[in-house]
């Protein structure tokens, strides 16, 4: 899309004055998308505006998950947009009226953008095999809406689907199932939890309470996402590990700053808060850098390495230091490596070695 150097200030006056009129922003206010993010939004934004008239800001802003706010910025940008060559009269136009305190969208000019996006043949594949996990998943949701449409992207793709048939993609079943239907009822009725979870580096069990915020699927895994209270801040919850789980009559209240974890990333990311641990690793523990997230790492004589990273919780350090063995040693904190020392002489001790 292009945008004229000089678009009517008359026009461009009159929308501007419109669209104050319908603003309700009512959502808490949001981190701003980046430029990549908003134009993908608006491809497929336009085509749902062009089938659906007099849309409401507040129903868009709930189906592409963002504020009405955003909605409004989103808009803002096509006016005065299109395709090069295009006359004045030819671009898209853009009316947002208050209908009974309603902020009703109309779009217009708009009939080459507002065709549904089509799908490469790796994104299709992609996207029938996240849809064939979605099926597996246990808990209650509507699986036979998943099923059709995993049917109409089959028959799109043609051959090409094939390609998914050839991924297995194994979840956690039977084992959590009774665990992800608690969840996914709590999460349509907006409920809290209460969670009895199993912590495995304490090897204890722990009692909280947790504002569910999704159910994701991560290798295989099923995860509960929340606000947990306990810690005070957004947790991720391995369903196998819950030993029990009850739905109570409170409702969720997830603090507008709890933000979901990008997990294209690593799983769990540590926290600026978290204690920082340094190793010095020989050449056959630097596996430790590739398995676990770290702040900086520094190259000592003799290819060892020395890294810094964020724990959570100091019995984990121990056992990681313990199965390092002397290819790894902790070196910082004083108090922690003392802690370390102490906890070797003492597993030594049980062999009859000091």
């Amino acid at each position: 899309m292009t945008t004229p150097a000089k678009p009517v200030r008359k026009a461009a006056a009159k929308k501007t004055t419109r669209k104050r009129t319908a603003t309700k922003a009512t959502a808490p206010v949001r981190r701003a998308d980046s430029a990549q993010a908003q134009v993908t939004r608006l491809l497929s934004m336009l085509p749902y505006l062009r089938s659906h008239p007099s849309a409401k800001v507040s129903e868009v802003a709930s189906l592409f998950g963002v504020s009405e706010r955003q909605v409004i910025r989103d808009l803002q940008v096509l006016w005065f947009s299109g395709l090069p060559g295009l006359q004045m009269g030819d671009y898209i136009e853009v009316d947002m009226e208050a209908v009974e305190g309603e902020g009703i969208i109309s779009v217009s000019n708009a009939d080459y953008l507002a065709r549904p996006l089509r799908l490469r043949t790796d994104e299709a594949v992609a996207l029938i095999v996240a849809l064939r996990t979605l099926a597996s998943v246990p808990g209650s949701f509507e699986r036979g809406a998943v099923e059709r449409a995993i049917t109409k992207l089959e028959n799109a793709a043609g051959e090409a689907a094939q390609q998914a048939a050839a991924v297995q993609v194994q979840v956690d079943g039977d084992a959590v199932a009774d665990v992800a239907a608690t969840v996914r009822g709590a999460l349509d009725s907006k409920n809290r939890l209460h969670l009895s979870y199993w912590v495995p580096a304490r090897d204890e069990a722990t009692e909280r309470d947790v504002d569910p915020m999704r159910l994701v699927v991560v290798d295989g895994r099923l995860y509960l996402e929340g606000w947990c209270h306990r810690a005070e801040s957004v947790r991720l919850f391995r369903l196998d590990r819950v030993l029990d789980v009850k739905e109570l009559d409170v409702p969720a209240e997830v603090p507008s700053q709890a933000r979901p974890r990008d997990l294209d990333g690593a799983l769990f990311q540590p926290s600026p808060d978290d204690e920082l641990v340094t190793f010095d690793l020989t050449p056959a523990g630097r596996w430790v850098a590739d398995y676990y997230p770290y702040e900086s790492s520094e190259e000592l004589p003799g290819n060892e390495l020395r890294l810094r990273l964020r724990a959570r919780d100091r019995e984990w350090v121990r056992r990681l230091a313990l199965r390092l063995g002397t290819t790894g040693r902790v070196v910082a904190p004083a108090d922690l490596s003392a802690e370390v020392t102490a906890a070797a002489r003492e597993a030594l001790s049980a062999y009859g070695e000091r």
